[in-house]
């Protein structure tokens, strides 16, 4: 008896559990086809991702890029997309760029350096002062530290201007400058700033070509040139490519006021308090200052950016120098 009850719940169970089932199955695919296509509708309007169209034509410091070709195309076409879809990076680029593009406009005019080399600065750092590469490349311009020193720039464990921008920037014209005599072409001259100047004669003999656009060249340097062109191509008109940022989001150049020092410093976190400042905000806008203190045993000159609000502190810093060493 109590196994004909148990086999009789158990098949009572199973039947309950089956109908369940099949009417889910009906509820499911009576759903109506015009919500169906709601959904995709909805889903193809708010998120899509397409080929970009390639521009007729594109220029490098005035010198034209042969786009028709389809392996020129295929080139531009990765990087343009890679850094249209990257797009928290390029929306950094964005706002960086309109902190640091005036600091380096200038210097490349007065210099005689054609404006599109600020892309390759950009392209070389991110805009990161602080960039280091794992080579041991840094600062917007990414020196070396051979190359920084034969270009004029300071390099020892105190002092480090290939972190300073101007005075980088200033070196990397001369450098660019130097290229373009001897290359004859500004394209040549970006591809050597990568490569240096006999990895790119060796493939220019190897190969037998005068042109960067016919070298079959490595990764890194033969992306490069197009890298910047990408830069350039969306930074020029970033809402072509889907880039909105408004001016109050962008980075604001920052107001400075410089101070000469000609003498030690003894404690840098000293120092920027006596002009009301931060050890941080003193180092953030000195990043060539590599230490907490300058021996300056040679009294050189330098030009220290303090924030704007120093300004005040600047009439009287023999007297707040004398009160600090007092109370040490």
């Amino acid at each position: 008896m109590k196994t004909n009850f148990f086999t009789k719940l158990l098949s009572v169970s199973a039947a309950i559990i089956a109908i369940v089932l099949v009417s889910q199955v009906f509820i499911q695919s009576s759903e109506p086809a015009s919500v169906s296509t709601k959904k995709a509708e909805t889903t193809e309007s708010t998120y899509a991702i397409s080929a970009l169209d390639i521009p007729a034509s594109l220029n490098f410091a005035g010198e034209e890029v042969p786009v028709q070709r389809y392996d020129i195309k295929e080139s531009f076409d990765r990087e343009l997309l890679v850094n249209t879809y990257w797009q928290s990076q390029t929306i950094l680029f964005i706002k960086r760029a309109n902190r640091y593009f005036p600091i380096i406009e200038p210097i490349l005019a007065e210099q005689g350096v054609p404006d599109d080399f600020k892309y390759l600065s950009l392209i070389e750092s991110g805009f990161m002062p602080r960039a280091i590469s794992p080579a041991g490349a840094v600062g917007l311009w990414q020196f070396m530290r051979a190359t920084a020193r034969e270009y004029g720039l300071e390099v020892n464990p105190e002092i480090d201007e290939r972190y300073h921008i101007e005075k980088s920037t200033l070196a990397a014209c001369k450098y660019i400058k130097k290229m373009h005599d001897h290359y004859g072409s500004w394209t040549l001259a970006a591809a050597a700033y990568n490569a240096g100047r006999a990895g790119v004669n060796r493939q220019l003999a190897r190969q037998k070509t005068e042109s960067y656009y016919d070298l079959l060249l490595g990764e890194e340097t033969g992306r490069y040139v197009f890298r910047i062109l990408a830069a350039k191509e969306i930074l020029s008109s970033p809402e072509k490519y889907g880039f909105f940022v408004n001016p109050e989001d962008k980075y604001p150049v920052i107001e400075t006021i410089n101070i000469d020092v000609n003498t030690p410093v003894a404690n840098f976190a000293d120092f920027a308090q006596e002009y009301g400042t931060s050890y941080k905000e003193l180092k953030n806008l000195n990043p060539w200052l590599r230490e907490a203190h300058l021996t300056n045993s040679s009294r050189k000159t330098y030009s220290i950016q303090l924030p704007l609000t120093s300004k005040q502190f600047i009439d009287a810093p023999k007297k707040a120098v004398t009160d600090s060493t007092e109370v040490k």
